[in-house]
């Protein structure tokens, strides 16, 4: 999807469904605006349902403040405007209030952005702006005063935050990256201490450079490939609508029976991914006009190493990455489902998966099948794409169970008499 050519009140009720509709905001809560090239603002209606926008709810204040709509501005227009101002490079706002970023707002914090390398990249650094009556000029100083420092994400001290970008969809990544940060630190909390990156592994991170491949111009696509695009782009948006990633994050891939696989395209959002959006590899070259994934090495190099290995998912979980952003350790002998699907779940240092991905590569024998990525990822193959989603799916809900346990007492594992029998029962040995 080019959002870019969308109307700004299209973009901002595209978005605004988007947060409401994924819990990131509440019915009266949080404001999106966008700078337009005539110097208008388009902003969202105050005390209107943010359940049911639509385009014609949208509100225009022109440069000489001639508000245009049928409704009055958020009432947080005093500080879109002031940002905008002071921040001539940004041209879009995000505000909102979701549950893990309040949670942050009220103890007065800023998510620790240090823990995940993408995550830092895309966002930055993070701070605090102090408490301000909503809508008044002295939170909208306050906001604009830190923005003035040149940071693009800034926590309100008890309400919320605030996130600017170039354009609506950038603002929209960080504000979303940022809330899935936050809850992964709570979750990672709840188990551990988290262990943040130094300086230099986040430049290490930084700097890898893509693989470098050559074009090819495909003859034609099988009827093979094209039902491997089609379920591909439908487990993408599944597993997006279940928070399994970002909408900058995660790489899938299928690998098709002449041994080229098809893969996630570099920076396109997830949640609208289109068929013709992914990327044919075949004999280390891609698809020309198209930028594979940058994780497209490791995907490479498991299906050369591992001939079982059919699909490739690699996500950040909140559940799962709460793991591997601690020293805490995952155990899947919680129920049978999580042992059969997931079975011993090693754990890989960080850098395994961009500094050294053939060695990675020979971890995924059939006895393990997913792994643990310090501060980076999880890894999931399988002898299908639904085998593979189906294991990502069932690490998130395993590591959630453990989570939600501790408060109730000491976890009793299925012992290995079980486990053997497990093995036995269902071909695993």
């Amino acid at each position: 999807m080019q959002f870019e050519y969308l109307h700004p009140a299209d973009q901002i009720i595209m978005m605004i469904q988007r947060i409401y509709g994924y819990g990131m905001t509440t019915t009266s809560g949080g404001n999106l605006s966008i700078l337009d090239d005539n110097g208008d603002i388009w902003i969202t209606p105050a005390s209107i349902d943010k359940g049911n926008l639509n385009r014609g709810d949208i509100v225009c204040v022109k440069a000489d403040g001639t508000v245009v709509g049928k409704h009055k501005p958020s009432s947080e227009f005093p500080f879109h405007q002031m940002v905008f101002r002071t921040r001539p490079d940004l041209k879009a706002i995000v505000h909102a209030h979701p549950p893990a970023l309040v949670a942050f707002s009220i103890v007065r914090k800023a998510p620790d952005m240090h823990l995940l390398p993408f995550d830092h990249a895309l966002v930055g650094e993070v701070r605090i702006a102090e408490y301000g009556l909503p809508g008044s000029s002295e939170l909208a100083d306050k906001v604009a005063a830190v923005f003035a420092q040149g940071y693009d994400s800034v926590m309100l001290e008890n309400h919320g935050v605030v996130v600017g970008g170039k354009n609506l969809f950038d603002a929209f990544k960080s504000f979303e990256t940022l809330e899935f940060m936050a809850r992964i630190e709570i979750n990672a909390r709840r188990i551990g201490s988290p262990v943040s990156l130094t300086d230099g592994q986040l430049e290490q991170a930084k700097s890898r450079k893509p693989l470098e491949m050559a074009d090819f111009t495909p003859e034609r696509f099988s009827s093979e490939e094209r039902e491997a695009r089609r379920e591909m782009c439908r487990l993408i948006q599944r597993s997006y609508d279940q928070r399994l990633f970002t909408s900058g994050q995660g790489s899938f891939s299928q690998r098709l029976s002449d041994g080229s696989f098809v893969i996630t395209p570099f920076g396109l959002d997830r949640k609208y991914l289109e068929p013709s959006d992914l990327v044919l590899v075949k004999d280390g070259a891609k698809e020309a006009g198209k930028i594979p994934s940058r994780a497209v090495a490791l995907h490479q190099e498991i299906y050369q190493a591992q001939p079982h290995v059919q699909s490739v998912i690699i996500a950040h979980p909140p559940y799962s990455m709460a793991f591997a952003v601690t020293n805490a350790g995952f155990d899947s002998r919680t129920i049978p489902e999580s042992y059969i699907l997931l079975r011993r779940t090693p754990r890989l240092p960080f850098g395994a998966a961009f500094l050294t991905p053939k060695k990675t590569a020979e971890v995924f024998t059939k006895d393990k099948p997913i792994v643990i990525c310090e501060n980076d990822c999880i890894i999931a193959t399988g002898n299908s794409l639904l085998n593979a989603f189906d294991r990502l799916e069932v690490c998130e809900f395993s590591a959630q169970a453990i989570i939600s346990a501790g408060v109730l007492g000491d976890i009793v594992h299925i012992d290995e008499k079980q486990v053997y029998d497990l093995e036995v029962a269902f071909n695993l040995l």
